[in-house]
């Protein structure tokens, strides 16, 4: 591997982030309520299964542009 490579993956890896925390907080902001409150402390299966889907997406997309 050279430095470049390194370089470049941990910068899309940086980007990703950034834009998983950005979503998550879009997500939070654009509900009438507290998306954490409502899956932990009210076992909210279908909220928590949306956004496992949300950050696998992301996965996804952060995944093929890397590539």
């Amino acid at each position: 591997m050279n430095t470049s490579e390194i370089l470049s993956a941990l910068l899309y890896a940086g980007i990703g982030i950034a834009v998983f925390f950005l979503v998550l907080t879009i997500i939070e902001v654009a509900t009438k309520y507290s998306v954490n409150k409502k899956i932990i402390e009210e076992n909210n299966t279908a909220l928590g299964i949306v956004l496992g889907a949300i950050i696998l997406s992301l996965g996804m997309i952060i995944s093929s542009a890397i590539r």
